[in-house]
């Protein structure tokens, strides 16, 4: 379970539920069902109305939240593939086998922490059998060569992982992060 995820999506749940009544409160009032505030009593004391240029900037703020609360709403839907559990049965009556696809890629990512300059390694399979997909997160070390660590997941290790599952080709995204130290080197 992703803690921050969740955290994040309760808390968006709160503040929209805190928006909803707010809004509804000014609706209620405003058509008189709610009588606890005068509608028609001035909001800040005074009768000049600001500047126009402030209702501008008022304008133009409203909107760039707006737009930000909509990048983040919208953010909060993206996620990756599901992940589950591959069934390999050729004959129901002989039983079937059952495997997580994390436990399928575990040692593939163990295998890839070996690799030199990978300092972590994580991989994520999703989807089915017949239409996988592979996610890669290399946390190399800043004077890592990235072509070369490439070239070892997709030449030596990918292919060994497509043999094991008995797949002809399992589409695979890299991402490389870097850590914050530089690698120390013996020479």
């Amino acid at each position: 379970m992703n803690r921050p995820a969740a955290l994040n999506r309760f808390l968006l749940a709160v503040l929209g539920l805190v928006l909803l009544a707010a809004g509804g409160f000014g609706l209620a009032t405003h058509f008189r069902v709610l009588r606890l505030v005068n509608p028609e009593a001035p909001l800040v004391p005074g009768t000049e109305e600001p500047p126009t240029w402030a209702f501008y900037v008022i304008a133009a703020a409203a909107v760039a939240v707006g737009l930000l609360a909509l990048r983040w709403l919208l953010a909060q839907l993206a996620h990756r593939p599901r992940r589950g559990v591959w069934r390999f049965e050729t004959d129901p009556a002989y039983g079937r086998t059952e495997l997580r696809a994390d436990d399928a890629v575990a040692p593939f990512a163990e295998e890839l922490r070996g690799y030199p300059g990978v300092h972590k390694a994580s991989a994520s399979l999703a989807g089915t059998r017949e239409s996988p997909s592979l996610a890669l997160i290399l946390t190399c070390e800043q004077d890592a060569d990235l072509g070369e660590i490439r070239g070892r997941v997709t030449g030596e290790s990918l292919p060994r992982l497509e043999e094991a599952l008995e797949l002809k080709d399992i589409p695979v995204a890299i991402e490389f992060r870097f850590t914050g130290r530089a690698a120390s080197r013996v020479g």
